[in-house]
């Protein structure tokens, strides 16, 4: 299934010591573990990547799209050179099956932050 392949995609790419978990929603995300950042804006672990599975539709949420120009800008030009159409919000990318999306470029976007620099980019925005 088209979740099944980007949670692959993820996985493959995501840096070390993010945890995949699953919250009250139902929601796949990886996060920076609370005992690493407790000190969130709401308590919960620092999510970098989330993956949901909605009525019509799945939502991928990457996180460095809406806090670092650079990755959004990658995102929009990879998905115009692999001639896809983007249907995205500030943090979200909603598709239907995993060949509407520009893989090689979510993955490389993914790989982009290891958790130490998420965790500092989280306390600029806070400071901000």
């Amino acid at each position: 299934t088209a979740l099944e392949a980007v949670r692959a995609l993820v996985r493959k790419h995501l840096p070390k010591g993010y945890v995949e978990s699953v919250n009250g929603a139902g929601w796949l995300a990886w996060s920076v573990p609370l005992e690493v950042y407790p000190d969130t804006y709401n308590g919960h672990p620092l999510w970098y990547v989330a993956l949901a599975s909605e009525k019509s539709y799945l939502s991928l949420h990457l996180m460095p799209i809406y806090s670092d120009r650079a990755s959004a800008r990658q995102l929009e030009e990879g998905f115009r050179v692999a001639g896809k159409k983007l249907n995205m919000g500030k943090a979200w990318i909603h598709f239907k099956k995993a060949d509407d999306l520009a893989l090689d470029i979510i993955g490389q976007i993914v790989a982009r932050f290891p958790p130490e620099r998420w965790v500092q980019i989280a306390q600029a925005a806070r400071r901000g």
